[in-house]
């Protein structure tokens, strides 16, 4: 494999890391039902340490608008209230003594604008990071020695082609997700 190749396979493979990254950003916006990913990312002060939500506690959705989270062990219902609290993802949890439960609330006419909004903005990171990515690449590509003017443009041209592809997979991505919030 010459070095053009090795350019535009690392060129697509950055530009599927990106789509990945938005589509795991994309999962934690809620769209009005519950779902455990909403508390991806979650930490949790657990004997000094800080540990994330899934690894000290089950998290069930045994209806579309309730969360269970039931911590391996009940002193920590307190830190996982609190850790929530602290995430401002407009989540009120409670407890029964044995876990934390969270009634996921309707979304507002306003909230989902602002949702809608925040999938944009990760949308557009993510549409900025293959653009980066295009432009690192077109800059290796006319730093090689030794190879025609004709085939830096045609490698150039393609790693147009990847951007445009992926692209189109962000916008995709941002249709699907808007849908899902302004459907009632």
């Amino acid at each position: 494999m010459d070095e053009i190749e090795l350019y535009l396979e690392e060129a697509r493979e950055l530009m599927a890391k990106a789509i990945g990254h938005v589509n795991h950003e994309l999962t934690k916006i809620r769209a009005g039902k519950a779902n455990p990913s909403m508390l991806d990312g979650i930490q949790v002060s657990y004997y000094g340490a800080t540990s994330p939500l899934n690894q000290v506690s089950s998290i069930t959705t045994p209806d579309p608008r309730t969360i269970f989270i039931k911590p391996w062990e009940k002193n920590l219902i307190q830190e996982i209230e609190k850790a929530i609290m602290n995430a401002n993802l407009g989540l009120n949890p409670q407890n029964d003594g044995q876990q934390v439960i969270i009634n996921v609330p309707m979304l507002t006419e306003e909230r989902r604008k602002q949702l809608v909004k925040q999938v944009g903005h990760e949308c557009e990171q993510g549409k900025i990071s293959i653009r980066n990515v295009r432009k690192e690449t077109n800059e290796s590509l006319k730093k090689i020695k030794g190879v025609s003017e004709d085939d830096i443009k045609n490698a150039e041209e393609q790693v147009q082609k990847f951007t445009d592809e992926y692209i189109l997979k962000i916008d995709a991505l941002m249709k699907k997700k808007e849908g899902e919030i302004m459907t009632i």
